[in-house]
């Protein structure tokens, strides 16, 4: 006999976990990149009307979908429509693929935050000293598997006991610590030979929209790159939010907790691009904005923490451990759409699936640390970026899977079984659905059609433009 399943205790509950499976490296080392990259406050406005309209569309689908069969991402399309179980098994591969190189990821943060911690502090700015830690035989392992087991500790605490009680911590320090570092960044200048720079100056690059010399193609771009980031900042396409979406009762407001969710993610996105862009560009100038990814996060910030002199040691220290926490709560959801796809799908218990999860990602995670030395080989993606083993499982999963998930499922829902069926879900409490008739036009018509197009840009289709 099956067990009850269990619910997030509190709407609160449901939306720190899901804004923690949000904020995580994807919006710190990410979003401020493309920010400065595709026209600072252009960015932001095309990211906020996604935000309200493509995201809002995908979010509250995966949510719905999840609280109305109960069910993990593996199981849920299959319980909802005969036929389409096709459509959970690529959505629970989705974090399968994921879940590996993200510890890994999380064992180089983790390597960073003990290395300020303990006074370490000009070390990581070396020339070098990325790279020479990941092309290591141990080191990098270890800390990813350190990283991979904390996340299997909190996973295995359960819904309730682990999930929620680890976010209702964690987040309120972690924004916190988010705001706090976005203050201070605002309130730098250097003096670069005559030239002072100011945090603020740096702020004008984010929120002063860059139009000069833009053609039709760069705004495509744009909107592509703004689309793309939104799947980081709600964790849609990859399985999460149908799982989270499993466990709120049915007696939640589930658009008006949708709506927080949309408002945390988005405020901490924007936050993180006020916490790293002034920074970067008081020290760094306009030239240091073009890093992004890893080479932002580990060699870029730590050359602007040995500018800062001796504070930059306590800013150090407060800015890695405070990534260290938004790749645990992102990682921890992961985890949980594997889990939980485990425990629905073979009928087995939490302890196990996780036994289970943990071999594999162990396993694959090993794979990935020898991308960097031992299994080291280069390989051109149809994008044209040159990739070794993180970075092949890095595109198939975000540029070719999440798109097919997110197109497939408008598809369901849109066409085989229509909007009502979300709709529905979503207002059998009795609350309203604020934005119904924009949910019905985004998941039948401009959802799929922009979907598609991100599916070719990641082919390098529109490179010619």
């Amino acid at each position: 006999m099956q067990k009850k399943r269990h619910s997030f205790n509190s709407s609160i509950g449901f939306v720190l976990a899901a804004a923690g499976s949000a904020v995580g490296l994807g919006n710190i080392w990410r979003f401020p990149y493309l920010a400065a990259k595709d026209g600072g406050g252009l960015f932001i406005v095309v990211y906020l009307i996604l935000a309200l309209t493509f995201g809002f569309a995908l979010l509250t689908t995966e949510v719905a979908i999840g609280r109305k069969t109960k069910q993990s991402p593996l199981t849920a399309y299959g319980t909802l429509k005969q036929g389409w179980k096709g459509l959970g098994i690529i959505a629970c591969i989705v974090p399968m693929m994921i879940m590996p190189y993200y510890c890994v990821i999380g064992g180089w943060v983790m390597k960073y935050a003990v290395a300020y911690i303990a006074g370490d502090w000009t070390q990581p700015a070396a020339e070098g000293y990325f790279t020479s830690f990941i092309t290591a035989d141990i080191e990098p392992m270890v800390y990813g598997i350190i990283f991979l087991v904390l996340t299997c500790i909190i996973i295995y605490q359960g819904v309730n006991k682990g999930i929620e009680a680890f976010s209702r911590i964690l987040m309120p320090i972690l924004l916190i610590l988010v705001i706090g570092i976005a203050v201070f960044s605002l309130s730098l200048s250097y003096n670069d030979g005559g030239t002072v720079r100011t945090g603020l100056q740096g702020l004008k690059l984010l929120f002063i929209p860059r139009l000069s010399g833009m053609r039709g193609s760069d705004i495509l771009v744009v909107v592509m790159d703004a689309m793309g980031q939104l799947f980081y900042s709600l964790s849609i396409a990859m399985g999460i939010m149908v799982a989270y979406g499993s466990y709120v009762r049915d007696d939640e407001n589930l658009m008006g907790s949708i709506n927080q969710i949309e408002i945390f993610d988005t405020g901490v996105a924007i936050l993180a691009g006020v916490m790293i862009i002034p920074a970067v560009f008081v020290f760094m100038g306009e030239e240091g904005m073009s890093a992004s990814g890893p080479g932002l996060m580990f060699i870029s910030i730590p050359k602007v923490f040995e500018a800062m002199g001796s504070v930059g040691h306590f800013i150090g220290i407060l800015f890695f451990v405070m990534v260290l926490f938004a790749a645990l709560t992102s990682s921890i959801s992961i985890l949980e759409a594997i889990v939980s796809s485990f425990m629905d799908q073979f009928k087995i218990s939490r302890r196990r699936a996780c036994a289970i999860e943990f071999v594999i990602a162990l396993v694959l995670a090993i794979l990935v640390c020898l991308g960097y030395n031992k299994l080291y080989f280069e390989f051109s993606l149809p994008n044209g970026v040159t990739a070794q083993i993180l970075d092949i499982m890095d595109y198939v999963s975000n540029n070719i899977l999440m798109p097919i998930v997110a197109t497939l499922t408008c598809i369901l829902i849109g066409w085989v079984l229509t909007p009502d069926i979300i709709i529905d879900e979503v207002t059998k409490t009795g609350s309203k659905f604020m934005r119904k008739k924009l949910y019905i036009v985004m998941v039948r018509f401009v959802a799929p059609v922009l979907l598609f197009i991100l599916f070719l840009q990641s082919f390098g289709v529109f490179s010619f433009l």
